[in-house]
């Protein structure tokens, strides 16, 4: 049986409608039941807005709160919404796409219960290419501190995985479709707020990892955002110009190579149906 615990979850909705019941669902089915369940429509332009009633109308209004946006402003706008009307102490997000392991609230709740001095916490996820039946936890129980150095070397924080206090009164830059949780979580714990991750899989996403299948416009977007963040870190005077530019640097380094990948794959791929189309006709 289920028991209600203070945690209030996030989730943007933009165009969702074949994936969002899932994700409830995994939230719906928690161990330790969260308080509440905000779901926020982005403006959709198409069935999701009917689902997100649907879903509210079977799981009862005092568990879901439904916001509607009338235009759509990136899921940094959309959890901004949802965070402005969260009552309960802590705050966990989640994906229209992504769900959890059964288990997520207990364990990583019951980690900040525990760790009062821990204001944000993480845990490890994993990559689903198709549905599978419920999983075995994956990992240990073992733990470890996040640095801010070792955040601006690469973001540790899936969104999927994070719970925060919201007593720390943050807010996604608003208007930004990349790189909005990792500019958030850096602020956060580069501000001095201890961050924690936890080494169990406790997280699931059914979409190709970053860069895996995407346009390379989609890669030099995400790229510009990541650099937009170290250099925002440095106007708020949270990291020094020396820090902003070797990150950025670093971050470039990063960005050539996935590049090279992704060109490389997509060379492959088009090698593969050239054969493929010439052995076609070789058998007609």
């Amino acid at each position: 049986m289920s028991v209600s615990t203070p945690v209030s979850v996030i989730i943007p909705c933009y165009r969702c409608w074949d994936t969002i019941e899932r994700a409830v669902a995994s939230v719906a089915g928690q161990t330790w039941r969260p308080a509440e369940l905000i779901l926020i429509d982005d403006a959709s332009a198409d069935e999701t807005p009917e689902v997100l009633h649907t879903l509210q109308n079977r799981h009862g209004s005092d568990w879901i709160k439904l916001i509607v946006r009338q235009e759509n402003g990136g899921p940094g706008g959309a959890r901004n919404a949802g965070l402005a009307v969260a009552s309960q102490p802590y705050v966990a997000f989640l994906d229209a796409d992504d769900a959890w392991h059964p288990r997520k609230i207990e364990i990583q709740l019951g980690y900040m219960l525990d760790h009062p001095e821990v204001a944000i916490t993480g845990h490890r996820s994993r990559w689903l290419q198709k549905e599978r039946d419920l999983l075995p936890l994956r990992g240990s129980h073992k733990t470890r501190s996040i640095s801010k150095y070792q955040m601006l070397v690469a973001n540790r924080l899936a969104t999927r995985t994070v719970m925060l206090k919201r007593e720390i009164k943050c807010l996604f830059e608003p208007g930004a479709w990349y790189s909005e949780d990792y500019l958030l979580w850096l602020q956060i714990i580069c501000q001095g707020h201890q961050a924690t991750l936890l080494n169990l899989e406790l997280a699931y996403s059914y979409k190709a990892p970053y860069g895996a299948g995407g346009w390379t416009g989609d890669l030099w977007a995400a790229e510009k955002r990541e650099l937009h963040t170290y250099k925002r870190l440095h106007e708020e005077r949270l990291v020094s110009l020396a820090v902003s530019a070797g990150v950025s640097v670093f971050s470039l380094a990063k960005y050539a190579r996935r590049l090279a990948v992704h060109t490389l794959r997509s060379q492959c791929v088009r090698l593969r149906a050239t054969r493929s189309v010439a052995r076609f006709f070789e058998n007609m």
